[in-house]
């Protein structure tokens, strides 16, 4: 049973929680607020720089920068480095938010110095990514992966942010997937609308994910979420 001194360890200790956060938030607006339009590229850390997938990043991210978009990642290895690595390449913005793991998740060499933030909590560094990001292109990836893709995705859904650019890449890895949220999720349990379906596309290769962006903003101004 907790004793009075532990409520108060630990009210305690909540208080001085809420200052950490606060200061993370304040550090991301600071220095992401002046780096102009961006979008997010998401896949595995685990993803090696022999796969098509590492390759189909770094050249995604190469034609954003060559069509005016820097590009934001979680700054680690994998499809991460990559999209950073194709930045560079493009003489764009690259930046990393990276995040403290148990395992220590190490930044990658291809993020602009000055834009390179380490956070401490997952959801301070997720709302960096939606609130600076214009699009989103989601590569192969695990549960982190997820749970950006279907946060953007809720959070356009329930109109919490504007509408922008979902692109998942690859037919192969996403369309079993798609599949089932069309027969499951809409069609037999009706826990979705079909507009929803809308609210992103998959594609195959680098150069029509770069256009569905490029397309979407020929329409619309690109501007902050939030």
């Amino acid at each position: 049973m907790f004793e009075e001194k532990d409520m108060f360890e630990i009210r305690a200790e909540d208080s001085w929680r809420v200052f950490k956060i606060v200061s993370e938030i304040v550090q991301g607006f600071e220095k992401l607020t002046r780096i102009g339009p961006c979008v997010s590229i998401f896949g595995s850390a685990r993803t090696k720089d022999e796969c098509k997938y590492y390759k189909q990043a770094e050249e995604t991210a190469y034609l954003l920068t060559q069509n005016n978009f820097g590009v934001i990642t979680g700054g680690g290895p994998g499809i991460m480095e990559a999209a950073n690595k194709g930045a560079q390449r493009g003489k764009g913005k690259s930046v990393g938010l990276n995040i403290y793991l148990e395992f220590e998740q190490m930044p990658n060499p291809y993020v602009d110095v000055d834009k390179l933030i380490t956070f401490d909590y997952f959801f301070v560094r997720k709302l960096m990514f939606m609130k600076y990001a214009q699009g989103f292109i989601v590569f192969p990836g695990g549960f982190g992966t997820f749970d950006e893709l279907f946060e953007a995705i809720t959070l356009i859904q329930t109109r919490k942010i504007m509408h922008f650019p979902i692109v998942m890449i690859s037919h192969d890895y996403w369309d079993g997937l798609v599949e089932w949220i069309k027969k499951k999720v809409l069609e037999e349990h009706h826990n979705i609308s079909e507009e929803d379906l809308d609210i992103f596309q998959v594609v195959d290769d680098p150069e029509e994910a770069v256009k569905i962006i490029v397309d979407f903003y020929k329409k619309y101004k690109p501007r902050p979420n939030f």
